[in-house]
């Protein structure tokens, strides 16, 4: 069945400057970034089974077919990296619009202009960059060891600066693993989701509250801190519509619907593994709150299911391609190439609502539609009171696929909250 996406059944003029946030239930949300309550006051918690799920769409099948050849050569290249970038270090920016296939691409991005190309983030340390390049059959740039550490420090040059004798030589025996000047670059979640909800330009403005909140009397060392870092994160947002504007979208507005939601999410996301090399890349939860425009657009009749599955099927797509360039030594320590791009699926609400909706049963789907796959990281919040034909569709994916996780939900929700992510 073929997705009613681009086919609207409302009038144009509607169309091209629809409310974002037509028919959701007001709350603090709306003028505080405020994701849970945005969540809490319009989920719908969904306690059915997944007789309701489709298959994946004509085009869906035939992009993965084509990204399944594409990860075939990479395997088959030298040390399992097809490509990678020797010239441009990699900011939100830096490169092209890249692609797969324009014809058969619903949700767009890449992290260079190639699909599976890695791109160099030398800031976190050049010697690890350049080191994994060599080891791949790469060549640095000459330009870039001109600049890197002579014209700028990186995380690894500080790094080094403060170690102590003993550190040093504790490091060199191997006594000890995971120092930071290996293993810094931290496990990072970022809320993605607030892009689609607010886009940029209340984003910028809520920064811009928080910068002129820090005109005080008396500046200290971070209060200094944090106003520099908000100047950044206000830049890193400018940047975020500009990547966004190469791809042909106006993220300074909120999504409008279902499909701009997944891009909006995907947009933000792409830009955080653009700029940072984590350990861990964290997708955070967005699953139930995409479900809240998919509903919506149901209800008006503006997507069928068989769309709404494609959504999620082509953005899961894009997300099992996020690469980094790696040392082998990084490799024989976590093998498979891991990102760990966690999304948390489920769990349960603090008033006692189940959090799981049909969103959840469409991301895990994903590994049924597409195969199972270790990326991204599907986590369910399990709790005790998830709905049971919830429980019994876990247990079948798992069983099918042996590619779901699972965390406490009845453990963590206490302590954390009803909207925590994992790393």
């Amino acid at each position: 069945m073929d997705s009613l996406m681009f086919e609207p059944k409302i009038p144009v003029a509607e169309a091209e400057t629809p409310n974002p946030w037509r028919g959701f239930a007001p709350g603090s949300w709306r003028t505080t970034v405020d994701l849970r309550d945005f969540i809490v006051k319009n989920v719908r918690p969904y306690g059915g089974d997944g007789s309701f799920l489709s298959p994946a769409s004509d085009r869906t099948l035939s992009l993965w077919n084509k990204v399944r050849d594409l990860l075939k050569e990479e395997r088959a290249a030298k040390g399992g990296v097809l490509d990678a970038d020797t010239e441009l270090v990699s900011s939100i920016v830096s490169h092209a619009p890249g692609y797969i296939d324009r014809e058969l691409e619903v949700i767009v991005g890449l992290q260079t202009d190639k699909p599976l190309k890695r791109s160099i983030m030398p800031f976190g340390g050049w010697r690890m960059v350049k080191t994994g390049l060599e080891a791949y059959g790469f060549k640095p740039s000459p330009k870039l060891d001109d600049v890197f550490p002579a014209l700028r420090k990186t995380h690894n040059d500080g790094v080094f600066d403060v170690y102590t004798d003993e550190m040093l030589r504790c490091r060199k025996s191997g006594v000890i693993t995971g120092l930071p000047d290996a293993y810094g670059r931290g496990r990072i979640i970022g809320d993605y989701r607030r892009l689609a909800l607010y886009g940029a330009d209340f984003l910028i403005a809520d920064k811009k509250a928080q910068y002129k909140s820090l005109e005080v009397d008396r500046i200290d060392e971070n209060t200094l801190r944090l106003r520099e870092e908000i100047t950044e994160q206000i830049r890193a947002l400018r940047d975020l519509v500009t990547m966004a504007t190469s791809y042909g979208f106006d993220v300074t507005r909120p999504a409008t619907n279902a499909f701009e939601a997944v891009q909006w999410t995907y947009l933000a996301y792409l830009a955080a593994v653009k700029e940072a090399n984590g350990a861990a890349m964290s997708l955070g939860r967005v699953s139930s709150f995409l479900d809240v425009y998919i509903e919506r657009d149901l209800r008006e009749g503006r997507l069928d299911e068989a769309g709404a599955q494609e959504l999620i099927d082509q953005f899961v797509i894009k997300l099992r391609m996020v690469r980094f360039l790696r040392t082998p030594e990084y490799d024989q320590l976590f093998s498979g190439d891991p990102t760990w791009v966690t999304e948390c699926i489920g769990g349960m609400a603090l008033d006692g609502r189940t959090l799981v909706t049909k969103g959840s049963f469409r991301m895990l789907h994903t590994l049924q539609n597409l195969g199972p796959a270790p990326e991204p990281n599907l986590t369910v919040l399990w709790s005790e009171s998830l709905p049971e034909g919830f429980k019994k569709f876990c247990a079948e994916t798992s069983i099918k696929t042996c590619s779901v996780q699972y965390e406490n939900d009845d453990l963590m929700r206490p302590y954390w909250g009803d909207d925590y992510g994992i790393a």
